[in-house]
């Protein structure tokens, strides 16, 4: 019986890309979160986000940090992948409408970098983690099951 899963079957070259992807995501998530905590922690993220105009800055600063830290050990584990890539590019949306829209290139204060980061959240959420990932592993185990108990 085939059963579907959240995860489409992947080559090997597949996985590996995808690893790759996950690994430059998670790690640059993960970079941006440390650098908010590192510069202000939330208090200080709340206050520059609120001086940047962004509403709900106290729930902004929070989000924004919770996402790039956690979302992005998730990402890196290949944990939650579906959900951890939308919400990095609802973020990453937010950051581009409240921040970085007046230019393109990331060095003038542009969207360029926050674009790419968004879309490969996108690109992760539609493709999931590969078999290459925790969530891989648990959907085998679920199947699995599903398959000792239809026999």
């Amino acid at each position: 019986m085939n059963i579907p899963t959240i995860h489409p079957r992947t080559t090997p070259a597949a996985d590996i890309a995808l690893l790759v992807g996950r690994i430059a995501l998670g790690v640059t998530m993960v970079a941006h979160g440390l650098q908010k905590i590192d510069q202000g922690g939330l208090g200080g993220t709340a206050e520059g986000f609120e001086a940047m105009g962004i509403p709900a800055p106290g729930a902004a600063a929070l989000f924004a940090i919770s996402i790039e830290v956690g979302g992005g050990v998730l990402v890196l584990l290949g944990a939650l992948t579906p959900v951890v890539g939308v919400l990095w590019a609802a973020n990453m949306a937010g950051a581009w409408w409240f921040v970085h829209r007046d230019a393109f290139f990331a060095g003038e204060g542009g969207y360029e970098l926050v674009m790419v980061l968004g879309a490969l959240g996108l690109v992760l959420a539609g493709t999931g983690p590969g078999r290459l990932s925790v969530d891989a592993l648990l959907t085998r185990r679920r199947t699995s099951d599903r398959e000792l108990v239809s026999a």
